[in-house]
């Protein structure tokens, strides 16, 4: 028995007692080219023991690419299962994000097959069959939930997040439940809403980020659980990801962003819900809250980190609603856990569908703040696809909330080094290579050189203010020159609106790619790129 009950304890609907089974018991139920739900959202509330079982047997029987999986996942789940999975080559598909060293090689290799997608509506078509809808029956073959109790009536109840657990139950007829003994049982803490299928969808009546519309449990036909196996693995919360100066500086220029806001009657005194990635740049920007003049603040996000607990210890913040409870394995859950008496009632978990959905969003006015791969002169976004091609982990929630929020900002150092100069990567270019968020998308862009103000601004006063404003002062004078040329040379062709050289726009990327670095000696299209 763990020091938090037996699994006995945790199921109160004792029909269901006989469908307990061991985790090798387990492993006959999982067959090659399966399509498998699984619960999870970040290194919160996934599977453990099974996959980890799975995984041990494929490596220890010699079966890697010859038991391979399509995963259904609201979001990133721990490395030890579905990163192990994929150096084990036991993924063939795998929706809509991901993170991982061997899952984004196999994906960029071109053995796992990814489909990137907005979160919320991951969840939603999920649920409409949209992914399944090639498949012999329409469904997903299982799904495998991690719960912290089983209700009376066979309500699931969850633990660490509710990913897209209420779309998969919609999908699979055939449940494995893992129950996690090692840690507390959550229940309370969730707000579960089922949504309906159009046109019998109904209103998400969430007015606060603390309102409460739905259930503490997924509901749950016992009938379909076919097995009930004992969890005793700890979530593996990412580590806290450490502030830098240039993080700083970034929080520093949002919070007297925040400041000139109130003072212009534009926010009230206590802002409006705050919605943060994650991240080294999201941690400093809470960590600046947590010693700011804000108080009575509210979050509505996706991911609560560990620097959300910081911020309820200073007094500054009233309530959380999240999806995922993504703390660090060492620090975020012991603290948690210890002091679970205090938070508890502060923190509500939701499902994907609801937590990223566009109408609560959008009613509640949240301040939306997400980190991109790079940002464009006229305020395009570039947050999956290095250099236009390389995955790195996917879109995210990012669109659900710049597509929605009040305000919705950008942040990011204004460059990154590459192997041969400390300054060799701007993030702020002529044209990304890639967009996931459009400039219709973006109000604010900030880096540690400053904040631009892109409101009511037209496209190329825009590209000046982001220009001199956040870029790095190594690159200010070659993306000005840029514009400049771009600027006479399509008003010229009555074509300026939004003006671009296609035939030397991306010159940058490709000297970074030739020479190491993106600082060109000029835009001349008839000179070779520039050597070092």
């Amino acid at each position: 028995m763990s020091q938090y009950g037996t699994i006995q304890d945790r199921i109160r609907c004792k029909s269901l007692l006989n469908k307990i089974i061991s985790v090798e018991d387990a492993l006959q139920y999982f067959k090659h080219g399966m399509s498998l739900g699984w619960s999870g959202f970040t290194p919160a509330g996934y599977p453990k023991a099974i996959p980890i079982a799975l995984a041990d047997h494929v490596e220890k029987n010699n079966l890697q690419g010859k038991l391979r999986f399509n995963l259904f996942i609201g979001a990133s789940v721990g490395a030890e299962t579905e990163d192990r999975w994929a150096s084990l080559d036991m993924i063939d598909r795998r929706w809509p994000y991901q993170t991982g060293k061997n899952i984004a090689l196999g994906i960029n290799e071109g053995r796992i097959r990814m489909g990137d997608k907005h979160l919320s509506m991951f969840a939603q078509d999920l649920g409409y069959g949209f992914y399944t809808k090639d498949s012999e029956t329409g469904k997903l073959d299982l799904a495998l939930i991690e719960v912290g109790a089983i209700t009376e009536d066979g309500g699931l109840v969850l633990g660490t997040s509710c990913g897209a657990v209420p779309e998969i139950l919609m999908m699979a007829d055939k449940v494995i439940l893992e129950v996690n003994t090692a840690m507390p049982s959550l229940e309370g803490i969730h707000d579960i809403v089922v949504c309906k299928n159009p046109p019998n969808r109904e209103v998400l009546n969430i007015t606060k980020a603390s309102s409460r519309i739905g259930t503490t449990y997924v509901p749950c036909d016992p009938s379909k659980i076919i097995a009930i196996v004992e969890s005793k693995n700890f979530d593996k919360g990412r580590a806290f990801a450490d502030t830098d100066e240039s993080s700083v500086a970034i929080a520093d220029h949002i919070i007297d962003f925040f400041a000139h806001e109130v003072k212009a009657g534009r926010l009230p005194k206590n802002l409006l819900p705050l919605q943060s990635g994650v991240g080294s740049i999201a941690n400093a920007v809470v960590g600046g809250l947590a010693k700011g003049p804000f108080y009575n603040l509210t979050v509505f996000t996706e991911v609560l980190q560990d620097t959300m607990l910081d911020l309820f210890d200073s007094g500054r913040l009233d309530a959380a609603s999240s999806c995922s409870l993504s703390l660090s394995e060492k620090q975020g859950f012991p603290h948690f856990i210890e002091n679970m008496e205090k938070y508890f009632d502060k923190i509500t978990l939701r499902p994907l569908s609801i937590s990223n959905h566009p109408e609560p969003i959008r009613r509640l006015g949240v301040i939306a703040m997400n980190t991109p791969v790079e940002i464009d002169i006229y305020s395009h976004a570039n947050s999956t696809l290095v250099g236009g091609t390389r995955m790195v982990n996917g879109i995210g929630g990012s669109g659900d909330f710049l597509r929605n929020a009040y305000l919705k900002i950008m942040h990011t150092p204004s460059t990154r080094p590459s192997k041969t100069d400390p300054h060799g990567i701007t993030c702020i270019v002529p044209h990304c290579p890639h967009i996931d968020h459009t400039e219709h998308d973006l109000d604010c862009v900030v880096t540690e050189q400053g904040l631009a103000d892109c409101r009511g601004l037209a496209p190329k006063d825009r590209a000046k203010l982001i220009i001199e404003k956040c870029s790095h002062p190594e690159y200010r004078p070659i993306l000005s020159e840029y514009l400049e040329l771009a600027t006479s040379d399509c008003i010229k062709r009555k074509v300026g609106h939004e003006p671009q050289l296609w035939d030397r726009v991306f010159k940058m990327q490709l000297n970074l790619a030739q020479n190491g670095t993106m600082k060109i000696k000029n835009w001349n299209i008839k000179i070779d790129l520039c050597e070092q």
